[in-house]
């Protein structure tokens, strides 16, 4: 079993959570119900499905839910991509992000790998 808390993946996707909070405080108010809305609900999910998965006690269960927060974390920086292109976020703060998105995805990966081998 894994405890999710103290999963050092669990941790960086709280963190970005709350840069990302932060950073799409400043949105435009029109995209309150769109990019902002669809942005934060991808970066609360990487986080969440790695908990979830966690709690199913098995590792294929485990890794369907870092498939599914794997999926979050690109989604996220899709959108991160659009937010800069669209000029909602400055290249400072889109590089940022993007460099937290990137080292998420690559310790989800690692982390399937470590699974993978025990079977």
């Amino acid at each position: 079993m894994h405890r999710f808390k103290d999963l050092k993946v669990w941790q960086k996707g709280r963190f970005l959570v709350k840069d990302i909070y932060l950073i799409t405080k400043n949105f435009p108010a029109e995209e309150l119900y769109g990019m902002t809305s669809q942005i934060r609900r991808s970066a609360v999910s990487i986080p969440a499905n790695i908990a979830e998965g966690c709690g199913r006690n098995t590792n294929p269960d485990l890794n369907r839910f870092l498939d599914i927060s794997n999926g979050s974390a690109f989604e996220l920086e899709t959108l991160m991509i659009l937010s800069s292109d669209l000029d909602f976020i400055t290249d400072e703060e889109f590089l940022k992000i993007d460099s937290q998105i990137q080292e998420i995805q690559k310790m989800i990966y690692s982390f399937k790998q470590t699974l993978t081998n025990k079977k």
